[in-house]
């Protein structure tokens, strides 16, 4: 009797400390989300103070090329295959129909319609534009030109919005003389905004096209 008595109580004992040991340790008083009461916004955040962090438009993607595509995406068109802007430029890249051209397509709405087709485009695109300004690229990456790091990437970004031509002009005067599209766009703010991301996989090719 006096065994089975002490077998119980020492279960007993042996359960107390083990639940002792799954008892939530005390948490941090800093709240996670941020909640600004006129917009109903919450930001999940473990700061209180949103300037410390990077503008997160899109998923953090490094450096990789699929943080890049998509970071161009999203500022010409918020990431939308089927957008047409007041100019008529079509797509998540907003492609203008000489240029779709250049890239060896011909069917406007098709190319509207076949999102695959897009970003087939915006490679050919990328790789026809690293062809026209591999001298440049290779003269200027990596310095310092007006304030902004000069990279391959925001090269070829600044080439999607302006055209080959214009980028030359731009280095060709020292970046002293800047280029605006329509909505405002500047390609000063694309070679900024759109540097430093791994564009090294992109093969230069004049011939570049979808087919």
């Amino acid at each position: 009797m006096i065994k089975k008595w002490y077998f119980y109580t020492t279960l007993i004992v042996v359960v107390a400390f083990l639940s002792s040991g799954f008892k939530p340790s005390k948490l941090e008083s800093t709240p996670w989300f941020l909640i600004n009461d006129s917009d109903d916004t919450s930001y999940l955040l473990p700061s209180l103070n949103v300037t410390d962090y990077t503008n997160s438009e899109i998923p953090y993607t490094g450096t990789f090329f699929i943080g890049y595509k998509e970071a161009i995406g999203f500022r010409e068109s918020q990431g939308k295959y089927k957008k047409i802007n007041s100019h008529g430029y079509l797509g998540k890249y907003q492609f203008g129909i000489e240029t779709l051209k250049a890239v060896g397509i011909h069917d406007s709405a098709a190319f509207l319609n076949n999102p695959k087709m897009q970003e087939k485009a915006f490679i050919a695109l990328l790789a026809q534009n690293k062809w026209h300004l591999r001298f440049i690229i290779e003269k200027y990456e990596g310095t310092v030109l007006n304030g902004i790091r000069i990279t391959e990437s925001g090269i070829l970004a600044a080439a999607h919005l302006a055209g080959v031509g214009t980028v030359k002009k731009f280095f060709r005067h020292h970046g002293k003389r800047n280029f605006r599209d329509a909505y405002g766009s500047s390609l000063r703010s694309y070679l900024k905004k759109f540097g430093g991301y791994d564009t090294s996989f992109i093969e230069a090719d004049s011939t570049a096209s979808v087919n």
